[in-house]
């Protein structure tokens, strides 16, 4: 029977798919250490967590690393394909899940949600209720999103049908862009947009990308949202900005070290709401991430390529190390 490893638990339908297909292991923690020492002997591992290039040098057995989602920098790509190992992701499937949290936090920030919720059970009634002279509508403002894959295309989808908000987005090929939003530098989007939202991937060009330079030509009253990945930002920046009350606040998913340490300077900020990597994380995601994670180890398992191969180069190293 196939061993199929994945770094975390899966939904229940998915589990009993792969349960039918072989023997599904998980990780006794999410951790390289772990994975490094559990996953030897695996056919298949599915990633949700960080997984070591040593892996695949000492995982003779390994088809393919399938991200459970979309974004790539969990798996050493590279040292993969070096391998002949097959790569292959989920994308799209919690695209609007991405993009409904954003909307929510991004009110929340605007509505003061924290403040009036504190001071309610805290203090009382009217205390709670001071805070609404100083909330926001949202409905009307610039949006500018920076990235505009899936994700932030969903983003677009309900800013610009839901909120009647301008969207302005980093975008090169501006000819592909659909109707309601508009390509600018960054530069521009950084100082026109009155809430900017972050749902790029991480790479070299984005890593630091929003440094002290690009946070100062934020307004005052201009809001940051990242559902991205935690190095996009320069955070020691982003708190110098939050304590000089440069900018109106943050609402921040994804952190350049996680967990983020319980003594972390953002946890003293009222304006920044914070959530622990969870933002394309809900029930029904996490059924359409884990079915697609599944389908494509099925795929490998019945000797088919995935369908969302990722690195093609790969594959004649892989046919090699099967042949037969």
């Amino acid at each position: 029977m196939p061993v199929i490893f994945s770094t975390h638990p899966l939904h229940p339908d998915a589990t009993a798919r792969l349960e039918q297909a072989g023997t599904l292991q998980i990780a006794s923690t999410p951790d390289e250490r772990a994975i490094l020492a559990e996953a030897s002997d695996a056919d298949i591992v599915i990633v949700r967590a960080p997984i070591p290039a040593e892996l695949f040098a000492r995982a003779r057995r390994l088809r393919a690393a399938i991200r459970h989602g979309a974004g790539l920098d969990m798996i050493p790509v590279e040292a993969a394909t070096a391998a002949g190992v097959l790569v292959a992701n989920v994308p799209a499937v919690n695209a609007v899940s991405v993009a409904e949290h954003v909307f929510a936090v991004t009110l929340a920030l605007l509505r003061r949600s924290r403040a009036i919720d504190r001071d309610l059970r805290t203090t009382g009634w009217n205390a709670g209720r001071a805070h609404a002279d100083l909330s926001h509508d949202l409905t009307g403002r610039t949006l500018g999103i920076v990235g505009f894959g899936n994700v932030g295309r969903a983003i677009h989808r309900i800013a610009h049908a839901g909120f009647a908000l301008d969207v302005l987005t980093v975008q090169r090929a501006s000819q592909s862009l659909p109707a309601g939003v508009r390509a600018a530098p960054l530069e521009t989007v950084m100082g026109e947009a009155d809430i900017v939202v972050l749902c790029c991937p991480l790479n070299d060009e984005t890593r630091g990308m929003i440094d002290a330079t690009q946070i100062a030509r934020m307004k005052p009253h201009a809001l940051l949202v990242n559902v991205s990945r935690g190095p996009v930002i320069d955070e020691q920046a982003l708190i110098a900005a939050l304590g000089e009350g440069r900018i109106a606040g943050a609402a921040l998913d994804v952190f350049a070290n996680q967990p983020l340490a319980p003594d972390h300077p953002f946890f003293g900020f009222d304006n920044v709401v914070l959530t622990p990597h969870l933002a394309g994380i809900t029930e029904e995601s996490m059924a359409r991430m884990g079915s697609g994670a599944a389908d494509e180890a099925l795929r490998v398992l019945a000797g088919e390529l995935p369908k969302n191969l990722v690195n093609p180069d790969a594959v004649a190293g892989y046919r090699e190390r099967f042949a037969g």
